[in-house]
């Protein structure tokens, strides 16, 4: 069986709690258009506080209604370390680049 291709979405800089409902929206609806596909996340610029790590955990939890898994591009080595000093670096990960065929 074929694996589905990775959906990416992007998350803008600055992020404010105000933001986080449409983000969410949005992001479920990209979801259910394309169940079971992973998601990638590209939080380029994306500042390390906790609205970010909130943005993420709410994503996270919508991509897991739809079945689909969640994977950060570009995450600064502080958005790596917060989610990781946070418990999540189980269920948000770095996303994995395939080698070159």
């Amino acid at each position: 069986m074929a694996s589905h291709p990775a959906r990416v979405i992007t998350i803008y800089s600055p992020l404010q709690r105000a933001d986080l409902p449409g983000l969410y929206a949005r992001v479920c609806k990209a979801l259910g258009e394309n169940a079971g596909a992973p998601v990638v996340c590209d939080v380029t610029g994306m500042t390390a506080d906790a609205v970010v790590v909130d943005a993420l955990c709410r994503l996270q939890l919508g991509a897991r209604h739809w079945g689909c898994s969640v994977r950060l591009r570009n995450a600064s080595p502080d958005l790596a370390d917060l989610v990781r000093l946070c418990g999540l670096d189980d269920v948000i990960r770095p996303e994995v680049l395939e080698p070159a065929s």
